[in-house]
């Protein structure tokens, strides 16, 4: 087990956000026809929707677009393939000091006139940094998308970076990264990733450490943004009342203008692609902070993204701790009250995935709730589900998928990340059969092969020397 000293005050960075927003209390709700007309790609979603509809503009730079002709707003936002697990060492937190520098002024736009073009027609501006991607939106009126969609790609391919403007943000940032880790419910989500991917790329904090940060000259962000910003490794997307072929030819004069689109000949970059092992296995990490509560994550390897079992696995996190009829919820808040705050959830990534539990509770009851959190996995990964709990799973799996693609921020998230990270568009329609598909025989494979590996543990919280020698105990 490693354990880590107490200390009031933050101590040297060992946790970030698994997505760091460049206003956190504001975040989107979650095939190829070349500039001649996006081919149609069925994919409905929020009712009278269209199909999602996708051009390759010259230079490598994807469109795509999803019309809601029954709504008052759109969504503009583009995806760039550039994440924290793209960084070296001394690069940690780049991306996400990058995203913040791309709101300080273009050639043609100040810091103050990229908010105030948006704030004077009421709308909302934002970005947002995870491990293998950064997405820059805005959402508007639909008679304002033009003004979106100039004032985004201007930010984009304009930027200034002007050392200044490094020196001033960086203190930005450096709050930033003092403001998660001063809550714990956040930093062991982080602290887990650290406990199992280790200290690589995808085990690292997404905002960086105080020491990386303070580290980062203009002329590395300067390089980074010039290496990772190409037209083809980004992805225009856009939601809402609109016209694919006006969005497109707004983002192509944009694009133009600034001299993005030069190599006429590129081809998009793809998916990430690959495979890899994570072998952790009873490992426990312990950050000892002087919270009210102990945070507690249990958690094994999952799925990648692309992995087909991964909506077997999405059933029975569900089933497991998806809701208050969940297993999780019910043995260890309603029949016991050990807990206000538990649930499970799976991190999906191109190449591997985590499988989680959280659970916030006092720290002389960790044992207890850890307790009943192993032998719920155990007794799964061993017996499965019954028949009712699958079925109230996938309706509840299915309910949530729809409801979460009901505004146009979510649809815009949904088709670009489609496009970014697998190359295509699942309908809504699409995703539910997948999900209806589920049978007690998958999940049961399923639960045997994750919840059957052995776990490990991070913990933040003021544990006695008596109660985290016991720690352990839960990984055997």
């Amino acid at each position: 087990m490693t354990r880590k000293p107490r200390t009031t005050a933050r101590p040297t960075a060992t946790v970030g956000r698994a997505v760091a927003h460049h206003h956190p209390a504001s975040r989107p709700s979650g095939p190829s026809d070349r500039a001649r007309g996006g081919a149609a790609v069925p994919a409905g979603a929020a009712s009278g929707s269209g199909a999602v509809r996708r051009t390759v503009l010259p230079g490598g730079l994807r469109v795509v677009t999803q019309s809601v002709p029954d709504v008052r707003s759109a969504t503009f936002g583009i995806w760039a393939r550039v994440g924290s697990r793209d960084e070296t060492p001394a690069l940690g937190g780049a991306t996400h000091y990058l995203e913040h520098l791309l709101f300080k002024g273009t050639r043609r736009r100040s810091a103050l006139d990229i908010s105030a073009e948006l704030d004077a027609v009421g709308g909302e501006m934002n970005a947002f940094t995870a491990k293998e991607f950064t997405c820059y939106y805005a959402r508007v009126l639909d008679t304002d998308l033009p003004l979106a969609v100039d004032v985004v790609c201007d930010m984009l391919t304009g930027s200034l970076i002007r050392a200044e403007d490094v020196e001033a943000e960086r203190g930005v940032v450096l709050e930033e990264i003092a403001m998660t880790e001063d809550d714990p419910g956040d930093c062991v989500h982080d602290l887990f990733a650290k406990t199992m991917l280790g200290d690589t790329p995808l085990g690292r904090p997404v905002l960086g450490t105080n020491e990386t940060v303070g580290a980062l000259t203009r002329d590395r962000l300067a390089r980074f943004y010039r290496r990772h910003y190409d037209p083809t490794h980004l992805v225009v997307a856009a939601a809402g009342n609109l016209d694919h072929d006006e969005v497109v030819r707004q983002v192509h004069r944009a694009f133009e203008e600034a001299g993005a689109l030069t190599r006429t000949d590129a081809e998009p970059i793809g998916p990430r692609t690959g495979a890899r092992r994570v072998r952790t296995a009873g490992r426990v990490d312990l950050l000892d902070r002087g919270t009210e509560q102990a945070h507690v994550v249990l958690g094994v390897p999952g799925l990648s993204r692309t992995d087909e079992r991964r909506w077997a696995l999405g059933v029975l996190s569900a089933a497991l701790g998806g809701g208050m009829s969940s297993r999780l919820f019910q043995e260890v808040r309603e029949k016991r009250g050990l807990a206000y705050s538990v649930y499970s959830y799976t991190s999906g990534f191109a190449d591997c995935g985590l499988f989680g539990v959280y659970v916030g509770c006092r720290p002389n009851l960790v044992h207890d709730v850890l307790k009943i959190c192993r032998d719920e996995l155990d007794h799964v990964a061993e017996h499965g589900l019954d028949d009712e709990e699958l079925r109230r799973a996938i309706g509840q799996l299915s309910g949530s998928t729809v409801l979460g693609l009901e505004d146009t921020g979510a649809l815009m998230n949904h088709i670009g990340k489609g496009e970014l990270c697998w190359g295509e568009q699942l309908s809504v329609d699409g995703m539910l059969a997948r999900i209806a598909s589920v049978t007690p025989d998958d999940v049961r494979s399923v639960a045997r092969e994750i919840l059957g590996q052995r776990p490990s543990l991070s913990v933040i919280g003021p544990l006695t020397d008596k109660q985290a020698a016991r720690l352990d105990e839960a990984v055997v």
